[in-house]
């Protein structure tokens, strides 16, 4: 703890002359100017010289014990959170997500308290033209100005007979909502007021009325600037009040489309699930087909239309009344409805629902058998050096034949000891009580196109290695428990296994039907058992 106060303490005093830099107030004088343009200094401007120095002095304290929160947070966050390897030194390195050439991402910084809440300010104090654009629009929505909305209507139904005209939206905005008041503000009109005799402001309408406005002449005021509200104003918690209630709407609307949309999506129940699907993909066919028949410019007109006028006070009061007589014509005197349910739905759509359940269960019918596979498992046995004699090795799930990567490479074989640790593969379970023994050991050999070994057709059903003199060993290296060296060495394969029949090292292919041939130091044969799909029943 002494290091990490020590650490903080350092860092504090870094930033409060940075913070004071940025956060001292623009006026450090205080100054009173006459009519005559005359600069003098009173009492009133040292008592605001000393207002200013609290001020700046509160707010320093405020960020010096901000910056000191924000570092011992972020000093016991990086004890708390658990190391992940994609995080280096406090950057987060992008993992590359092309399938084929290695792409060099951006390292982007990782989490820190101080740089989240950096950032944070600055959004928050950005973030104040997106707000101000949403209530302009739920304005002109709301028929706070009538003209205002009988504009929008005007020119979505412009848009609507004619779409080529939405390509030149984008222009005509950018044009009265940026330059034109970009302009206005850099010449504005003459003002309404004047300065009278007296030394007061007076209006004049006559005169007023007389002046028009002309554009004519040199700037008149200076270009106007947008910049981020300062911190700790009114603005900047009326933002973060904003971005609150953004953030509820936000989780309100997705709780709520998660609540409709994902039981009827992702197959928790098949039936219904599989008759969304067949519906939707049966009125993609149809629209691949009519759509050129549907008047979509008048459709669209007609629901704008409703979808704004849906808006104004008279309709939507007009919609309410109507909902509650129809909530009324279906409760009793006491205001409880007549079926017990409060939650009432329409007839017409009960019964739409009605019919689409009748449907579902009728006509969709869902293959309740799952689906079924057959699993193999190769039991490799070893011929003992000593007593000679085939030894139980173990359980492999590849047959590791003489020519196989892992033989070839050196490697033993991967497996288990026991028939009870043959585990189903993930997502599968056992359909078979019992492992099966395959008879058919030539044509798993043959699908494979396994050489050098001899196969039994008969029996056991076992495949043997077949020894090769230039290897100097059973087909393999010393690492699979194959002799290895010059002839001179003890050879059990040779000396308990040789055949008389035809040349020494004549494979099964060449030879009679159960081979012939030297056999090496390793068999195996092929068991299988089947396997099916598990069911797994509700959503996880």
């Amino acid at each position: 703890m002494d290091v990490l106060a020590t650490e903080l303490l350092g860092t504090v005093d870094e930033e409060e002359e940075a913070l004071t830099d940025i956060y001292d107030p623009d006026d450090n004088t205080s100054t009173t100017t006459t009519n005559n343009g005359m600069a003098s200094h009173s009492e009133a401007g040292s008592t605001t010289a000393d207002s200013a120095k609290a001020a700046r002095s509160i707010r320093r304290g405020i960020f010096k014990a901000a910056s000191l929160q924000d570092k011992l947070l972020e000093k016991l966050l990086g004890q708390m959170l658990p190391a992940d390897d994609s995080i280096h030194n406090g950057t987060t390195t992008i993992p590359t997500i092309s399938g084929g050439d290695e792409t060099d991402y951006a390292s982007r910084p990782g989490f820190t308290v101080s740089a989240m809440s950096n950032n944070f300010r600055r959004f928050n104090a950005r973030v104040g033209v997106v707000f101000r654009f949403q209530n302009k629009l739920l304005r002109v929505l709301s028929w706070r100005k009538p003209s205002h909305t009988l504009s929008l209507l005007s020119v979505y139904t412009f848009v609507c007979l004619d779409p080529y005209l939405l390509t030149i939206l984008p222009v005509a905005a950018f044009l009265l909502f940026v330059l034109v008041p970009s302009f206005i503000a850099r010449h504005p009109p003459p003002p309404s007021s004047i300065l009278s005799d007296d030394g007061g402001l007076h209006t004049h309408p006559d005169r007023v009325r007389n002046m028009g406005y002309s554009a004519r002449g040199p700037p008149l005021a200076p270009a106007r600037t947008v910049k981020p509200v300062k911190e700790l104003s009114k603005d900047f918690f009326r933002n973060m009040g904003d971005l609150q209630n953004v953030m509820d709407d936000f989780s309100v609307a997705h709780d709520k489309v998660i609540e409709l949309v994902v039981p009827v999506t992702n197959f928790s129940d098949e039936a219904l699930s599989s008759g969304v699907f067949v519906l939707l993909f049966g009125i993609c066919v149809f629209m691949s087909i009519a759509s050129h028949l549907v008047p979509w410019r008048a459709v669209a007109l007609v629901t704008g239309w409703a979808a704004i006028w849906s808006g104004h006070p008279t309709v939507a009061a007009w919609i309410t009344q109507m909902k509650e007589q129809y909530a009324g014509a279906h409760q009793d005197e006491k205001g409880t409805p007549l079926d017990g349910n409060k939650n009432e739905i329409p007839k017409p759509v009960k019964m739409a629902e009605q019919a689409f359940d009748n449907w579902v269960k009728g006509d969709i019918i869902l293959d309740e058998a799952p689906e079924t596979r057959e699993v193999e498992i190769f039991e490799l046995q070893r011929l003992g050096e000593g007593s000679g004699e085939w030894e139980p090795w173990l359980f492999c799930p590849s047959p590791y034949d003489p020519l196989s990567a892992g033989r070839i490479a050196g490697d033993r074989p991967r497996g288990t000891r026991f028939f009870e640790d043959v585990m189903a593969p993930e997502g599968w379970e056992w359909s078979e009580k019992k492992w099966a023994l395959d008879l058919w050991s030539r044509e798993w050999v043959e699908e494979r196109i396994i050489t050098g070994v001899e196969v039994e057709t008969e029996g056991e059903r076992w495949v043997y290695d077949i020894y090769n003199e230039h290897e100097g060993g059973a087909n393999g290296g010393a690492n699979g428990g194959i002799v290895t060296g010059g002839g001179d060495l003890p050879d059990p394969v040779r000396r308990e296994h040789r055949h008389t029949v035809g040349s020494s090292n004549l494979s099964w292919e060449e030879g009679d039907d159960e081979g012939v041939g030297r056999r090496g130091e390793w068999r195996r044969r092929r068991w299988v058992r089947m396997v099916k799909r598990k069911n797994v029943t509700g959503s996880g």
